[in-house]
C-alpha cells in the first residue's frame, strides 16, 4: 500500500474501529479477492465488534493498494458514506502498468512491505548488478513451495547486503513466493545475550497487530525465542522470508533453524552445513568489473563514465574493483573532484602489510584507499579517527562513549562522526536510537596496523577518560552507553596493560553488584575466565573466590527485584575476600 493511502488509513483507524461492522464489509472484500477466507475467519473469531474492526484494519494495512480501494468501495456499498469520505482524498491510482510504473522500479506497495520488515533502503549511490540479482532471485524462487536457505557469500565489502536487499525489491517475487512479508535482521558477530536481544526484537515486530490478549512478554532465553519465532512463522507468516544479514557463527544460524524461508549473507560459505532443510548458494564476486566501477565513480562526481579522466581506470585497477574501495575514493572525489591524479598517486605509492588476522583476503587495495581517505581530514579529526583503533570488530558504539573518550560535547562529537560517515570512513546504524557507530572490519584492521605501536596508549586513554568522567559514581542509566562501559571497560584495561586497575575493578564487590544488576551474571563469569591469566598474577585465589561466588549465586543475580548482593556475599566462607568486602560494606551501612 502506498504511503499516502497507508497514512490515511492509520489516521482514520480509531474512527473506523468505532463505527464499522467488519462482517458486512468483508463479504465485499472477499468477493474482490482482497481477503482470503482464512483471514475473514480470523477476524470473525474476535469477540467484540470493535476487536473485529481492529483486526480487519490490521490485515488490510499489510496489503497493497487494492485493499484500500476495496475497503473504500465496501464502505460506499454499506452506506458508510461519511467514513468513505475520510479515505476518498488519498485513494491510490492503479495505473495500466500496475506495479512497474514507478521511476525507481519499486512500487509503493513493495516499499511498504520492505519498510515494515526493516529492509535497508538503497544506498544513495547504487549500481545494479543484473546477473547477480537474477541469480539471487532465481534461488529465492526455489523457496516458493518449501522452506530452505539461500546463502549469499563473499568477502567483506563485496556488496552482499546491498544485493540481498535489492533482490527482494521485486513485486512478482514477493507476490509469488513471500506474500506474508520480508523480515530483515542484522546479526553480525554477537554473543548469546546480544543474539537474544535481536531475536526479541524480531518477535516484537512479528507480534505487532495481535490483540492485547495475545501479546507476550519478551522471551527470556534464546531457546524460548526460537520456539516463539517458530510459532509465529508457522502460524501467522508461513510464506514470509527471513533475511539474516552478516552471519558469522553456525550456532547463531541454528537459532533460526525453524522450518522457514531464509536468505542469509555471510563470509563463511559453510555456515548452512549445521542446519536442516534445502540449501542454495550464491557467490558474490570480490570486485566489480571495470564498467560498473567506473559507473560508481561517475555517479559520485555527477558525470558520465566515458567522460571520466584517464586516471579513473587506473584507480579501478589499483583497487581491484572493490565496491568498498571505489565508494571510499568516490566519496573523496565528490568533495575534491580535481584530485584524480593525487588519489591515484597515493594509491600507487603507499605500501602496507597485507592484513591476514581473521581471514586470508588480500586487503592491500583497501589499505591504500583508507590512507587516501584520511589525508582529507583535518589534523585534529585525523587524531580523533586514530582513537577508533581501539574499537572491537562488529561492536557498535554510541556517540556518548566517544564523547567521554574525546572529552567533547555530545553535539560536537555527533558532527565529527557525521563527517566520518559522509566520507565512508565510518558506518551508522540508523535503526537504533540513539544512533550507533561502527567501523567496517577492514577499516579497523587498517587502523590497528597503522597505529600498532600506540594501541596500548590509546586503550589507556579510554580508561583514564572513563575514570575522569565517572570519578564519583559508575554509570547506572542502563542505556547503550552504560552497557558499553560494563561490557568493555575490563577489555580496555587489559589491552592498556593496566593490571592494577583491572585487579581493583574485578576484585571489587561493588563492581560485581553494579555489573550484575545491569547485565546479569554470565558476562561477569566470562570476564573472570577471559582475564583470568592477568588476575592470577595478582591473586589467583581471590579470582577463584569471586568466580565461585558468581557460579553459586548466578541464578539469584538474574532475579528481579535484584537481590541484596552483600547478604549473598556474607554466605561465603569467612576467609574469602568476597566475605571480607561484604562485612566491611555492612559495617559501613551500620555506621551510616
Amino acid at each position: 500500500m502506498e504511503e499516502r493511502a497507508r497514512s490515511c488509513l492509520l489516521r482514520s483507524k480509531a474512527t473506523l474501529e468505532q463505527d464499522i461492522k467488519a462482517s458486512y464489509l468483508m463479504d465485499h472484500m472477499v468477493s474482490d479477492g482482497v481477503l482470503t477466507n482464512d483471514e475473514e475467519a480470523m477476524v470473525l473469531n474476535k469477540v467484540t465488534r470493535r476487536e473485529q474492526a481492529a483486526a480487519l484494519l490490521e490485515v488490510l494495512l499489510r496489503k497493497d493498494n487494492r485493499a484500500y480501494i476495496s475497503l473504500y468501495n465496501a464502505l460506499i456499498r454499506e452506506s458508510y458514506g461519511d467514513l468513505a469520505n475520510l479515505l476518498h482524498s488519498d485513494l491510490p491510482l492503479l495505473s495500466p502498468e500496475g506495479e512497474r510504473s514507478f521511476a525507481d522500479g519499486v512500487s509503493p506497495s513493495v516499499q511498504a512491505i520492505l519498510s515494515d520488515g526493516g529492509v535497508p533502503q538503497r544506498p544513495v549511490v547504487f549500481v545494479s548488478r543484473p546477473a547477480l540479482l537474477n541469480l539471487i532471485r532465481q534461488k529465492l524462487y526455489q523457496l516458493q513451495k518449501t522452506s530452505g536457505w539461500v546463502t549469499v557469500f563473499g568477502m567483506a565489502g563485496s556488496g552482499k547486503s546491498v544485493m540481498a536487499a535489492e533482490a527482494v525489491r521485486d513485486h512478482a517475487l514477493i507476490k509469488d513466493c513471500f506474500p506474508d512479508g520480508i523480515h530483515w535482521l542484522s546479526v553480525g558477530q554477537c554473543e548469546r545475550s546480544d543474539l537474544l536481544v535481536r531475536m526479541q526484537s524480531l518477535c516484537f515486530r512479528l507480534e505487532q497487530g495481535q490483540s492485547s490478549e495475545a501479546s507476550h512478554r519478551p522471551p527470556c532465553s534464546v531457546e524460548e525465542a526460537k520456539e516463539r519465532l517458530r510459532f509465529l512463522i508457522l502460524r501467522r507468516f508461513p510464506r514470509s522470508l527471513l533475511i539474516l544479514d552478516d552471519v558469522w557463527d553456525s550456532s547463531v544460524l541454528r537459532s533460526f533453524d525453524i522450518q522457514c524461508r531464509v536468505l542469509l549473507t555471510t563470509r563463511n560459505r559453510g555456515l548452512t552445513d549445521s542446519v536442516s532443510g534445502t540449501r542454495f548458494e550464491v557467490p558474490v564476486e570480490n570486485g566489480l568489473d571495470e564498467d560498473k566501477a567506473l559507473e560508481i565513480l561517475s555517479l559520485y562526481v555527477n558525470g558520465k563514465p566515458q567522460k571520466l579522466p584517464e586516471q579513473a581506470r587506473s584507480i579501478v585497477s589499483e583497487c581491484k574493483g572493490s565496491p568498498l574501495v571505489v565508494s571510499l575514493i568516490g566519496a573523496l572525489l565528490r568533495e575534491f573532484p580535481d584530485r584524480w591524479s593525487y588519489y591515484l598517486r597515493l594509491l600507487q605509492r603507499k605500501q602496507f602489510k597485507r592484513i591476514r588476522k581473521s581471514s586470508s583476503y588480500d586487503y592491500e587495495a583497501l589499505d591504500q584507499a583508507m590512507d587516501a581517505s584520511l589525508q582529507v581530514l583535518e589534523p585534529e579529526h585525523q587524531n580523533l579517527y586514530r582513537d577508533l583503533s581501539i574499537m572491537q570488530k562488529d561492536i557498535k558504539v554510541p556517540a556518548k562513549v566517544l564523547s567521554v573518550l574525546w572529552g567533547l560535547e555530545l553535539e560536537e562529537v555527533e558532527d565529527v562522526l557525521q563527517e566520518f560517515v559522509n566520507k565512508s570512513l565510518l558506518f551508522r546504524d540508523c535503526n537504533q536510537r540513539p544512533y550507533l557507530y561502527y567501523l567496517h572490519d577492514l577499516q579497523l584492521d587498517f587502523l590497528t596496523e597503522q597505529n600498532r605501536d600506540q594501541i596500548a596508549e590509546l586503550h589507556k586513554k579510554m580508561v583514564r577518560q572513563y575514570q575522569k568522567f565517572y570519578n564519583e559514581s559508575p554509570p547506572s542509566s542502563g542505556d547503550k552507553e552504560c552497557l558499553y562501559w560494563y561490557h568493555f571497560l575490563p577489555y580496555h584495561m587489559a589491552k592498556a596493560g593496566l593490571s592494577k586497575e583491572l585487579y581493583s575493578l574485578m576484585f571489587s564487590l561493588d563492581w560485581v553488584k553494579e555489573k550484575a544488576q545491569v547485565m546479569g551474571s554470565a558476562h561477569l563469569i566470562n570476564d573472570y575466565v577471559e582475564y583470568g591469566e592477568i588476575l592470577d598474577k595478582e591473586n589467583s585465589e581471590v579470582r577463584l573466590q569471586f568466580q565461585e561466588f558468581l557460579s553459586l549465586n548466578g541464578h539469584q543475580l538474574e532475579q528481579r527485584p535484584f537481590p541484596d548482593v552483600v547478604q549473598l556475599a556474607l554466605s561465603q566462607p569467612a576467609c574469602s575476600e568476597v566475605y571480607r568486602q561484604a562485612a566491611l560494606s555492612g559495617l559501613g551501612e551500620q555506621k551510616q
